[in-house]
This record gives structure tokens, sequence and C-alpha cells, in this order.
């Protein structure tokens, strides 16, 4: 789908929400205030932050679908991170604010007054919000929109929480115990919750994070399907919004490719990527391996063994010997969760110079970009 009938369909989906969720609003405020009840008025307030989300992300959405200018050669789509960041700070305000407000009713409780009509708006709103909810979700996904995603899960939450309000107003008019506060206070909890994951979600698209591992392996599987390829490695890819991911990779050759030859293979890997998994890939790097040398081929496999022996080497990639300069270079890859990776890198480095003293050491301890 192109970026203009995503916005569209992402304006259209926000405005259904918008729509349903005043109406909301209006029954469960005027039927909350008129039975006396906390919780359904904070359900009400919950419904409020939805919509403010929902003409956010519309916000989002239409700065987000702005041409590449001089200024952002890459466009605007990382707009959408931005207004995300404004949703979460309405939905931890609602939450903490409604928090307060139960926290005060335990303390000075108040009976509430509920009638025929207030169960059957309060039971009419679970409905329309579990179809909300699957409808945004649906929508979401199919345009690849975390915004809609999150509204359509949130949706879902709120038919939790409007049930959680009827069960409580039926179980005073059977039994005469009051929930209402208490109910109030789960509500707020919720509400909190629910900001902080998107919080966590969208500050890992802010900062970066590591690409999904399926996405990772599909990439890789597609460049290494090239005959040229004799490997894969430090796929790094970067989001400037859902729409454009430009990515990054190393690739092994044989020694004997000429400069064409690369060019060729790398313009026929960026169209494959490009055309499999929706990701410009920006660069691609370049690991000579000597194909014609038996001596080497040995140096490889031994040195291979000696860093690979070592807990916490997740890979060693990148290895070429230039014998006229004898000198050796290649790559490390040690577990984040490693400790001391600085010590056992130095280890490493030690192992492999006691083994071939005559040579020099070009050893690059690498990061672990992807799985």
């Amino acid at each position: 789908m192109d970026a203009g009938n995503r916005e569209k369909v992402i304006v259209r989906t926000s405005i259904i929400g918008i729509a349903a969720n005043i109406l909301l609003v209006a029954f469960k405020a005027a039927v909350g205030l008129a039975a006396n009840s906390i919780a359904i008025v904070l359900d009400a307030v919950n419904n409020l932050t939805d919509a403010l989300s929902s003409v956010i992300t519309i916000l989002g959405a239409k700065l987000a679908g702005k041409n590449p200018d001089r200024e952002h050669p890459l466009g605007h789509g990382r707009y959408e991170y931005l207004s995300a960041m404004v949703i979460v700070a309405i939905v931890l305000y609602a939450g903490i604010t409604s928090f307060i407000e139960s926290v005060k009713k335990i303390i000075e409780p108040e009976v509430a007054d509920y009638s025929i009509v207030t169960l059957v708006i309060v039971a009419a709103a679970v409905i329309v919000k579990i179809i909300l909810g699957r409808y945004v979700s649906a929508k979401g996904r199919e345009v690849d929109s975390g915004s809609l995603v999150a509204s359509g899960k949130d949706a879902l939450f709120d038919a939790a929480i409007s049930a959680s309000v009827l069960a409580a107003a039926l179980m005073y008019l059977a039994t005469g115990i009051s929930l209402e506060a208490y109910v109030g206070v789960i509500i707020s909890i919720v509400i909190v919750k629910a900001g902080i994951d998107m919080l966590r979600e969208t500050l890992d698209d802010i900062l970066g994070h590591r690409p999904d591992a399926e996405l990772a392996k599909g990439i890789k599987a597609t460049v290494r399907e090239d005959p040229d390829v004799l490997g894969a490695y430090d796929l790094l890819l970067e989001s400037y919004g859902p729409d454009l991911t430009i990515g990054a990779i190393h690739v092994e050759v044989a020694d004997t490719m000429t400069a064409a030859q690369i060019d060729a293979m790398t313009r026929r890997l960026q169209a494959a990527v490009l055309e499999r998994h929706r990701i410009a890939l920006a660069t691609v790097g370049i690991y000579s391996r000597n194909t014609t040398d038996d001596e080497v081929a040995g140096m490889r496999s031994a040195i291979t063994r000696i860093a690979m022996s070592h807990d916490g080497v997740l890979q060693m990639h990148g290895f070429y010997v230039d014998l006229e300069r004898k000198h050796i270079s290649f790559d490390l890859i040690i577990d984040f969760a490693t400790p001391n990776r600085d010590e056992l890198y130095a280890h490493i480095v030690n192992d492999v110079k006691g083994v071939y003293p005559d040579f020099d050491f070009q050893i690059t301890l690498d990061r672990d970009l992807s799985d």
C-alpha cells in the first residue's frame, strides 16, 4: 500500500474511533454523574483520552506524510513517534489523576445509585468497545500502523474495564457491597500500565532497537542467495518512520572479484531486498575472503577454533590474511551479556597472537546488531 492510501486509512479509522469514543464519553459521563458512580465517570475519562489519542494519531500521520525536503531528505516519518509520546503523556496523566480520585473515594466513600438504564448503557459500551477494538487493530495491521494497533488493543482493554464496572454494579445491587472506588483504582492502574507500555515501545523506536528476528533472518537469506555472496553479516536497520527503513549489511566475497563484478552484485542485492522486504539497502560493505591459498584456509580454521572455544563468543567473520604483509584481520562478536567483554576480547587477541607471532593482527570487537 502506498503512503497516500496508508494515510487515508489511518485518518478514516481514527475518525471512526473518535466518533465512537465521544459518544461513549457523553453517555458514560451523564450516567456516571447521575448515578454518583466514580467508576463510570473514570471509564468516561478513559474514553476521552482515547478520543484525544485518535486526534493526535491523525495529526501525526498528516505530519509524517509530508514530502521529503532539503532539511529532511529522508522524510518526516518519525513524527509518528513524537505523536505517540504525546499520547503517552495524556494516558499517564489520566491514569494518575484517576488513581488519586479513586483513593479519595475509598477514604470518603459515597453510595452509587444504579438504574436499569445505567446498566444497559455500560453493557452496550462493552459491546461497542469490543467491535471497535477488533476493527481498529485489523486496520492497523493492514497498513502497518503501530498507533492504530495500539489504539485497537486499548479499546479491548476498555471493554474489559467497562465489564468490570458492570460487574461491580451488579454485585452492589445483589449484595449491597460497594466496590466502586476499588474498581476505580484498578481502572487507574490499568491506564497507567498501558501508558508505561506505550512509553517503552515508543522509546525503543526512537532509540533504535534490534531488528525483528524473522525480518533479519529473511534479509540475510535473500542476500545469501546471490551466487557471489559467501556470507552475510552486520545487518543494521534504521527506521525513519513506518514507510522508510534504511539498511546496511556486510557481505563476504571471493578475493578474485573485480570492482565491476562487486558493483553488479551490490545492485542485485539492493534490488532483491527492496522487492522482498521493502528495505532500502543504502550500504553493502565488502569482506574479502582468501580463496586461492590452502595455507590460509588452515589458518582460518585454527583461529576460528581458538576464538569460538571461549564462552560468550557468538561469531567470527570477515577473516582475511595478507601473506605478503603478514597481516591478519577479522571481526569478533561477543554477547552483550558477557561480563568483562573487553577482557575476553584481549584474551582472545593474545591467544591468536601466541599461535601466529610473526603476524600483525587487526581484530575488531564488533556489535551483535541482529539475530
